[in-house]
Order: structure tokens, then C-alpha cells, then sequence
């Protein structure tokens, strides 16, 4: 029904940047919210950004002023722009689709920030 294919992760050094993007198929993109969370091993998952599909975002305080996260309607894709990473940005990341009451998930995407 809903497919989300997450690409852009990796491995970089402290201070670096990624840009993550997840595109969406099988709904209404426009009105959907969309975000990022992310957990790492032995962590909870916490959310990242969020987008709403009126177009307000929102940070976990931890990124404020690193990341952005964005919308593209017409080409149905999400991006998030991870600038200044810290090793305590390592996780897998996951986007997620709210469709009414509905959440799909991406598969995840490794993001590893080491020296």
C-alpha cells in the first residue's frame, strides 16, 4: 500500500554532513505527515524532525541548528540535511508516513559518524 525507500545514509567523519531522503508511493503525499526517528543499540527511538502536511516542522532539541528536515509535494520526497554530525548521531534512521491513523515505515538507513 505504502512504500518508503530511505537512501543516503553512510559512514562520515565528526563534522560532516549526509543528506538523507526517503521518497514515498502508494499515497496521498500532500496530505501526509512525514519524519525522521532514529534509534541506536541499547537507545530508545526518538524523533528527529517532522514535517506535517501543512507544512510546520519540528526538532528533537538534540539537532536543533544541525538539521533540516524538508518536503518536496510534486516528487513526493522527504529530505533531512544532517549538518555538524556527532557521534551521538549514529543510528539507524527511519522514515515514517501518517496517513490518518495509519504510520508506514522505511526499511532504515545506517548512519555512522566516527573518527
Amino acid at each position: 500500500q505504502v512504500q518508503l525507500l530511505e537512501s543516503g545514509g553512510g559512514l562520515v567523519q565528526p563534522g560532516g554532513s549526509l543528506r538523507l531522503s526517503c521518497a514515498a508511493s502508494g499515497s496521498i503525499f500532500r496530505l501526509s505527515d512525514m519524519g525522521w526517528f532514529r534509534q541506536a543499540p541499547g537507545k530508545s527511538r526518538e524523533l528527529v524532525a517532522a514535517v506535517t502536511s501543512g507544512g510546520s516542522t519540528n526538532y528533537a532539541d538534540s539537532v536543533k541548528g544541525r538539521f533540516t528536515i524538508s518536503r518536496d509535494n510534486a516528487k513526493n520526497t522527504v529530505d533531512l540535511q544532517m549538518n555538524s554530525l556527532k557521534p551521538e548521531d549514529t543510528a539507524v534512521y527511519y522514515c515514517y508516513l501518517q496517513a490518518g491513523v495509519s504510520r508506514s515505515w522505511g526499511q532504515g538507513t545506517q548512519v555512522t559518524v566516527s573518527s
